[in-house]
């Protein structure tokens, strides 16, 4: 199920959160916990109940190895019960996610012919196993308490995080279930999290959609694009990625706090930051939490020496880049980034010398082009768009890329504005990035505005006027784009 679709918005989540606080107002506590897993097991299974196999048995599996896992128990038995769990957990991820992309590599190496299997990615399935496999290493660790099958249950599948994130903590949402004040409805919360869903909804159906449609023309013909089409298709991916996937996370946000649920905040301006590592501090952080966490410190971190530290680095950003994808665009995506963090380790000083006016664009410049292989089919794609910039071939911006913008909710008010004013068709795409960068970098995120929330008639108007905007928008709903990943 979407959170931009109108079952979601109109039947579910009244459904699911109605039900929940109904049942906690009976006294029948662990009864409302067992509704609320029902209920996001039904939005994770909505398109394809073969998923509820797939994620009830990995919940199964692993909540029976972490009781293995138990303090008391041998030694030896902790230890095989945490390798099977990690074989396990990476074995299946890998089947499903990365298995045809390895055997077309040997293939193409070797010129062996071995089957690819072409297996549909499930939804969710890198951000669930990751969240398990920290639960795991938690629970080896003897740092989890010992939390029943249904706690560990809803820990996994809570549908606003389940599908895309954030890479949740059980220190961070199981003791917010158990906490008994947040059995009851929050007017405050309630309102904030419908402020947050306006906004998400909007930078997802009303920015990163409509950019998209001129992205996806764009990438679709790169050989033919100017100079000035390229940059514009480099900038409106940078952008649409942004946008969609942080508006997902203000949605998730959002429909956790109408359950009295606060979840870790995931993005947090990141093209504000003037340096590649202050980036990485605001963009995707519980992903960076996580394998700073579980493998950057295991690996040992700084502690060893700079170059130590270094090769550390490289090895969490190409497996960051291996995680977002089965394919070389998105292993030298997080490659180069692990270059550029190196670079900024042992050029700290340096850089720390230089004005932030100075770094901010070439720090602006260094995402731009890396995240632009993000979206390429192929490298050749990529760099053929990259040598289209550098072509100096500047122009006016492609019609298709125009046209594609016009076509969404700018159509109706754009096109009589345009004829009226006798303004360029190209106007809107270039106002659409214009106040999306303004918006990226000089205004306040979400997780800021909630900081300062206040429950006003202000905030119940804005948070009403976005929603009703954006569900009038659904007409072409799109899946978020991490939910390839």
């Amino acid at each position: 199920m979407l959170f931009n679709s109108y079952i979601f918005l109109l039947l579910f989540l009244p459904l699911t959160v109605g039900g929940y606080f109904l049942l906690h107002k009976l006294e029948k506590h662990s009864l409302a916990k067992a509704y609320l897993l029902g209920m996001s097991l039904w939005f994770y299974g909505f398109f394809n109940w073969w998923y509820l196999l797939l994620i009830g048995g990995s919940v199964v599996f692993n909540f029976a190895m972490n009781r293995l896992m138990r303090p008391r128990r041998a030694p030896a038995l902790r230890k095989a019960a945490f390798a099977a769990g990690l074989i396990a957990n990476l074995g299946v991820l890998f089947y499903f996610k990365y298995y045809d992309f390895f055997i077309g590599n040997i293939n193409g190496i070797l010129g062996t012919h071995l089957r690819l299997l072409h297996l549909v990615l499930p939804l969710g399935i890198s951000f669930y196993t990751f969240q398990q496999l920290s639960y795991m290493a938690d629970s080896y660790r003897g740092k989890v308490p010992d939390y029943g099958f249904l706690d560990y249950a809803l820990f996994v599948a809570f549908f606003p995080q389940l599908v895309a994130g954030p890479i949740v903590l059980h220190s961070e949402i199981v003791p917010q279930f158990a906490d008994e004040k947040n059995a009851r409805p929050n007017a405050e919360n309630m309102l904030k999290g419908l402020y947050a869903l306006g906004f998400g909804l909007a930078k997802k159906v009303l920015i990163a959609d409509t950019i998209g449609g001129a992205v996806n023309v764009a990438y679709a013909t790169i050989p033919q694009l100017n100079s000035t089409s390229a940059l514009a298709a480099m900038l409106g991916y940078m952008l649409q990625i942004y946008f969609d996937f942080s508006g997902y996370c203000d949605i998730a946000a959002g429909c956790a706090l109408l359950f009295n649920i606060e979840l870790p905040v995931n993005f947090n301006s990141p093209f504000r930051a003037s340096t590649i590592a202050g980036f990485w501090e605001r963009w995707h952080i519980t992903l960076t939490r996580f394998f700073t966490t579980y493998v950057y410190i295991p690996l040992g971190g700084s502690r060893r020496g700079v170059a130590r530290a270094c090769l550390n680095t490289m090895i969490v950003f190409s497996l960051s880049g291996l995680w977002h994808g089965a394919g070389w665009t998105y292993i030298l995506f997080g490659m180069a980034y692990g270059l550029m963090l190196v670079f900024c380790r042992l050029f700290k000083k340096q850089i720390k010398a230089t004005p932030a006016w100075i770094l901010w664009p070439i720090t602006f410049l260094l995402n731009l082009f890396n995240i632009s292989m993000f979206r390429a089919d192929t490298v050749p794609d990529a760099v053929l768009l990259w040598k289209r910039v550098f072509a100096f071939d500047f122009g006016r911006v492609s019609a298709a890329m125009s046209q594609a913008v016009m076509k969404t909710e700018f159509d109706l008010l754009m096109n009589n504005v345009l004829a009226f004013a006798k303004l360029p068709e190209w106007l809107p795409l270039a106002l659409l990035l214009a106040f999306a960068m303004f918006a990226s970098v000089g205004l306040k995120n979400v997780h800021e505005r909630l900081e300062r929330f206040r429950p006003t008639k202000g905030a119940a108007l804005v948070a009403v006027v976005l929603i009703a905007w954006s569900v009038l928008s659904l007409s072409g709903v799109t899946t978020f784009l991490y939910f390839n990943f």
